[in-house]
């Protein structure tokens, strides 16, 4: 079976019986179709895709619970790595909780994941989008001290920032592989484009004692050790988004090797790159309080006049901000292409409310149009929150964090499960056997023994640390303006979530599709 053909009709409906196929796994290819084929999936997207501020709890608090929070990404990706390797498929933790999860609850989990994993994508966009809006805004008032962005402004400029992402996705899909190489050369390039002049050119700088050993309890709480926790999320944000190349696992050649390498060299090499720039940063903020209450810093977006301070030049902080701005709105793109596809996969399983029409891919881009609009529209119509209330709309977005990390933690705590009981085979104990979908068969990448459990177990761990502390405000007693929603918006979600499957989705919804009936393992499959 060709991995790049298509249905010739306008568009693909995923709605079709399950059918026998014979697979000769001989090629790179082959073997991505054979690894869908083994999830019980047929592909249908093309391969595109190449293998390739909290300062709670003070200076000292942000660097190491940025270093906890970098070796706690490390684990969490490395594991998930493992899951897209064992599973390469666009649905992700739901369908892996599918394969995972005890037979009893199985089906109910899985919906609940999948919800919980489109809310914290469609947050994440949503974000993303805001941001890169309302930085540009903040830029023009750091060059123009005179002028004062109104809520409604930021909604224009965040629409606009999502037709930009829409229009990629639509119809430049194929040149998306390149983009993503641009993104890479300008995110190393520009690191370095920051932080020399904010190393070579700041006036002052704060002493290393103050940066490492001074600890602060900002938020007034019982202990300085709760106010770093509390200030976790700040440094969760740096290996944010992390998991995208899991939902695009079915437009990646060699999916189940290059997506878990892809995870670890991500989270390594943004934690390395943030850790360098969180020290400087707190090395030549010499008057934290003066820039927080600066205009910028009102905004939200105190680095700009940190750059300001350090250059002591508007165009020469302008470019520097301009180059963060440029990957913010990068990342909306590659975040409408991945929130789109778990829709699209979600739809073809018959998870969501309209599934027929989702689960629909357009046959002359062979990209998910419907999905890649309805997360689109969705992300439009939050941002109208926000001309009413800036604090309504972040209230939305704020489930980004909890939804993604309950997905992460259920999802790795059914893999420690199995993995302790020894339920999952290796591949070499799949040969001359008839392979059923969604068999349980470790991967090419795995971390085997001991080792691999200590990982997951530590996985886990950090993850429920990152979900309850996602629901705490920054201080002990806040007013409505800063009190964290998440807490209730999650709730809200998985209520309707509920609500839905009981009425209509336990009826159609039964977990992943099989698509493709079993078929005979080889040894060379592997």
């Amino acid at each position: 079976m060709d991995a790049h053909a298509v249905k010739a009709n306008s568009s693909v409906n995923m709605e079709k019986p399950p059918h026998n196929i014979e697979i000769d796994v001989s090629s790179v290819a082959d073997s991505d179709v054979a690894a869908l084929a083994r999830l019980g999936k047929k592909p249908i997207l093309k391969c595109f895709h190449p293998g390739l501020d909290e300062f709670s709890g003070g200076a000292a608090g942000l660097i190491y619970s940025y270093l906890f929070s970098f070796i706690g990404s490390i684990a969490v990706f490395t594991t998930m790595g493992e899951l897209a390797s064992m599973a390469p498929t666009s649905g992700g933790q739901y369908h892996w909780v599918s394969m995972l999860a005890p037979a009893a609850c199985r089906k109910f989990t899985s919906y609940i994941m999948g919800w919980l994993v489109i809310c914290g994508w469609q947050a994440i966009l949503a974000g993303s989008a805001y941001l890169g809006g309302n930085m540009i805004l903040a830029l023009a008032q750091l060059n123009h001290p005179s002028y004062t962005p109104a809520l409604w402004q930021g909604t224009m400029v965040y629409w606009g920032v999502m037709v930009v992402a829409i229009l990629i996705n639509v119809t430049a899909s194929k040149i998306l592989p390149k983009l993503e190489s641009a993104i890479l050369i300008l995110h190393i390039l520009g690191f370095f484009a920051i932080l020399i002049p904010l190393v070579c050119l700041a006036p002052q700088k704060v002493s290393a004692h103050d940066v490492f050993t001074v600890f602060e309890n900002g938020g007034g709480w019982p202990s300085t050790t709760v106010s770093v926790f509390v200030g976790l999320l700040g440094s969760v944000f740096a290996t944010y988004g992390t998991d995208c190349a899991v939902h695009m696992a079915e437009e990646i050649r060699g999916a189940n090797v290059v997506i878990p390498w892809c995870m670890l060299s991500t989270t390594l090499l943004n934690g390395i790159l943030g850790f360098a720039m969180v020290i400087v940063v707190l090395f030549v903020t010499v008057d934290i309080e003066s820039v927080l209450q600066s205009p910028t810093g009102e905004l939200g977006f105190p680095y700009m006049q940190i750059f300001y301070d350090a250059t002591g030049s508007l165009s020469g902080a302008s470019t520097m901000i301009c180059i963060i701005i440029i990957m913010d709105i990068c990342a909306a793109i590659a975040f409408l292409a991945t929130s789109s596809r778990i829709v699209w996969a979600f739809g073809r399983d018959r998870g969501l409310p309209f599934w027929r029409t989702m689960s629909k891919v357009q046959s002359h881009s062979v990209v998910p149009m419907y999905a890649i609009m309805v997360m689109a529209g969705v992300s439009c119509a939050i941002g109208l929150i926000n001309i009413g209330s800036a604090t309504a709309f972040n209230d939305v977005i704020s489930v980004g964090v909890s939804s993604l990390y309950a997905s992460y933690v259920l999802t790795e705590a059914f893999l420690l499960w199995h993995r302790i009981r020894g339920t999952i085979r290796s591949p070499q104990q799949m040969a001359g056997s008839t392979w059923h979908a969604n068999e349980l068969v470790w991967g090419p990448f795995h971390v085997p023994g001991i080792w691999g459990i200590l990982l997951n177990a530590f996985a886990v761990g950090y993850g429920i640390i990152v979900f309850v502390f996602s629901f705490f405000p920054q201080t002990v007693n806040p007013d409505a303006a800063h009190m964290n929603f998440s807490c209730l918006m999650t709730g809200t979600i998985m209520i309707f979530a509920v609500a839905y499957y009981y009425l209509y989705a336990r009826k159609v919804y039964h977990g992943p599709v099989v698509e493709i009936a079993p078929y005979q393992v080889s040894q060379q499959t592997f």
